[in-house]
């Protein structure tokens, strides 16, 4: 049973087009269902690469569908993780139109030739002389025309040829078009649009999940005779991440969970809270012991005769996605076959995981891929633990009745995988000859080491999700070293949108500013003089200073201040300027101009929006963002504690400008969220004199230890 707007194979629950290929079908009714790879969670996907495939076919966009593809490699691996060894269908890394953009254009061209020469064997003229314009192929000579619907039964019997030429950029009408309309535009306007609490089958159920009250610690016994007494609750069963309470519905699930009493055995539970761990953090970071992430001259005999310098220590809270929609999923179970329903993200991983837990192989599991509300990275875990619980679920119950489990906003807060708690010291300075020599040291969590990505992506003991975009790799320095102690903490940790970025270009970026300020230069001069083996950075840079009017003098009010960052993520730079006003101890952030270079922008007004929501996304993290532990328990339950960006604190203007590119696409999802706190910590400096180096701001704080 396929449910709409649910996912499905290529061809099911529709009409079976004649002319079907991997990533596009052109179907009798003359709709093109291009077949997407990747998740749908806000970031745009199901409009970027449609459009590309409508770009390269001439296709009319209004004729244009989407639905997501099946779980299936190596056809839908994503191509950007083949080279380091993964063969693998995941959404992240902001990579899903870089990775799609040669594989859609020679998909959409490749089925326009086939149309084309259906049309020319028809017709009885030359497939060179037939045009293709809005979804209509056409003869000038004969007037002859078809639509594509008309000619795919034809085409589809034709061979598929190899090495069809694609479009000059020049030539493209809607690959850049800034009006485009988004293809789930309406049907998120409107409550159409299916995500997995919306899933509703015959005879489910609704489970939830008592978790361990500290990380690592496990269930050893359950009394279920309250919960059971509990009217619409229909089991209570143990899995391997707690018990699940089962009722007829939600209310009757969650009242069940309460009244559960579980012993549980925290011998292996993480216990300590995170003052202490922050404190062991700052004692690592004093140590000896470290693993060299990247090495330039010789950081510390320049440093040793610096004339200027500058130091910091830097401290980075864990973080909760917190996304919109809480992780839900429903399994269907039968002796030899088990359905998932879920915004997926990894279905690959998702797939092995399911089958694990109900002991089938993978190819017994189909994933139904859901549009997500929202992930920034929480539903792409190595362990797929949610959907591995929903799949224990329906194991554990025998496969009596569909399950959709749900996690509550506070089983979402609570539960663990987040950005890593971690801890920056960095000695900078100014040789007499003005060369820079820079000093760092990383404290933090691995998310890789632990985990099947490990042998992928790890080496030599250094994690990249950790280390990475260091002031090493994105300036011209002399003399630098960059140095890691992984922490070992009980604590689950996942990538979080921009994953390392979120720490490494803040601290980066307010150490080149301080820098420049010990140097008496402009923050902007100073970083172009470091940028001259980077010039994407540089045409960034100078493009967000220069529709900033960083040129003109800022108005000298009290309290105000400008500040600047630029920092390269996913293949893309991004810079950011910052207007603030510092009353008291609150800072408002008034205006933000973000200058991005992402490649060809694909969709210029998705673009836009993904900056948009980078910066607010990155001022939540700035200015709220917290996670806190005490004695293992967080502390933090819902979002009356965790509090995140309201609409009355985003800048009254943001604007974003797109750097003119003819390079391939690069990422859009997370880039726009590392510049963001860095900019706004360096116009408070600006206009304060205060240094913040600890995540999330704390004026007074700063101010009592500047004092």
């Amino acid at each position: 049973m396929l449910l709409p707007g649910c996912g499905s194979q290529p061809g099911a629950g529709s009409a079976a087009g004649p002319l079907t290929m991997p990533f596009l079908r052109v179907a009798p009714d003359n709709t093109v269902t291009v077949i997407s790879k990747h998740l749908e969670a806000g970031q745009g996907v199901w409009t970027g690469l449609p459009a590309i495939v409508a770009e390269e076919l001439d296709a009319s966009w209004a004729q244009i569908r989407v639905e997501s593809a099946p779980a299936e490699v190596p056809t839908y691996q994503n191509l950007a993780f083949v080279p380091m060894g993964a063969h693998a269908q995941l959404t992240g890394g902001s990579t899903a139109v870089a990775n799609s953009w040669q594989q859609l254009r020679e998909a959409g061209a490749t089925a326009r030739a086939m149309l084309v020469a259906a049309a020319a064997a028809r017709w009885g003229v030359p497939a060179t002389d037939i045009t293709v314009s809005e979804g209509v192929v056409s003869h000038a000579g004969t007037g002859r025309k078809a639509t594509l619907g008309e000619l795919a039964g034809a085409a589809a019997k034709l061979p598929v040829p190899a090495n069809v030429p694609l479009k000059n950029p020049t030539d493209f009408k809607i690959v850049g078009n800034e009006k485009l309309p988004r293809l789930d535009a309406r049907a998120k306007s409107t409550g159409k649009q299916q995500f997995a609490i919306d899933v509703m089958l015959p005879e489910m159920m609704t489970a939830v999940v008592m978790r361990p009250p500290r990380f690592g610690a496990r269930a050893s016994s359950f009394d279920a005779s309250k919960a059971k007494a509990v009217a619409g609750v229909v089991d209570v069963v143990q899995i391997p991440r707690g018990v699940a309470v089962v009722g007829r519905d939600m209310w009757s699930a969650k009242k069940g969970r309460e009244a559960l009493t579980v012993t549980w055995d925290e011998s292996d539970a993480e216990k300590r809270g995170t003052t202490e761990l922050m404190k062991e953090y700052r004692a690592l970071g004093r140590g000896k012991e470290a693993l060299t992430v990247k090495e330039v001259g010789d950081a510390d005999a320049a440093l040793a005769h610096a004339v200027k310098r500058v130091e910091g220590e830097f401290e980075f809270p864990y973080l909760a996605h917190a996304t919109m929609e809480p992780l839900t999923a429903v399994c269907r179970l039968s002796p030899d076959k088990c359905e998932i329903w879920a915004g997926c993200q990894f279905q690959t991983g998702d797939q092995a995981a399911a089958a694990a837990a109900v002991g089938l192989k993978p190819e017994q599991v189909t994933i139904n891929t859901l549009a997500a509300g929202g992930t920034f990275g929480r539903r792409a875990t190595p362990d797929s633990d949610y959907v591995s619980e929903v799949a224990s679920i329906a194991k554990a119950t025998g496969g009596k009745y569909p399950v959709r489990l749900i996690w509550t906003r506070e089983d979402d807060i609570t539960g663990g995988r987040y950005r890593p708690l971690n801890y920056h010291r960095i000695t900078a300075g100014l040789g007499k000859d003005g060369k820079v020599a820079y000093g760092q040291r990383i404290v933090g969590q691995s998310i890789l080491i632990g985990t099947p990505f490990e042998s992928v992506l790890v080496k030599n003991g250094i994690d990249p999700t950790a280390t990475g975009g260091s002031a090493a790799e994105q300036y011209d320095l002399d003399h630098a070293h960059v140095s890691w102690t992984p922490s070992k903490v009980g604590v689950p940790v996942l990538w979080w949108r921009s994953v390392e970025h979120t720490h490494m270009a803040f601290s980066k970026e307010v150490m080149i500013d301080e820098l420049a300020q010990a140097a008496g230069e402009d923050p902007v001069a100073f970083r172009l003089k470091l940028l001259g083996t980077h010039p994407r950075h540089v045409g960034a840079l100078k493009l967000a200073a220069e529709k900033a009017g960083w040129d003109n003098p800022f108005p000298k009010e009290k309290g105000r201040g400008r500040g600047v960052a630029v920092h390269e993520s996913f293949g893309s730079v991004v810079a950011q300027v910052a207007e603030v006003t510092v009353s008291g101890n609150k800072i408002t952030v008034d205006r933000v101009v973000c200058a991005v270079d992402c490649g060809i922008a694909v969709t210029p007004d998705i673009v836009k929006a993904q900056m948009q929501s980078g910066i607010g996304y990155g001022l939540s993290a700035a200015l709220y963002g917290k996670i806190t532990l005490t004695d293992g328990h967080v502390d933090q339950t819902n979002f009356h504690q965790y509090q995140v960006l309201r609409i009355n604190d985003m800048p009254r203007a943001v604007e974003v400008h797109i750097v003119p590119s003819r390079n391939p696409p690069s990422g859009v999802g997370e880039p726009g969220v590392p510049p963001i706190a860095p900019a706004v910590a360096n116009a408070v400096r600006a206009a304060t004199g205060t240094r913040l180096h600890t995540l999330p701001f704390d004026l007074a704080a700063a101010r009592r230890a500047k004092a």
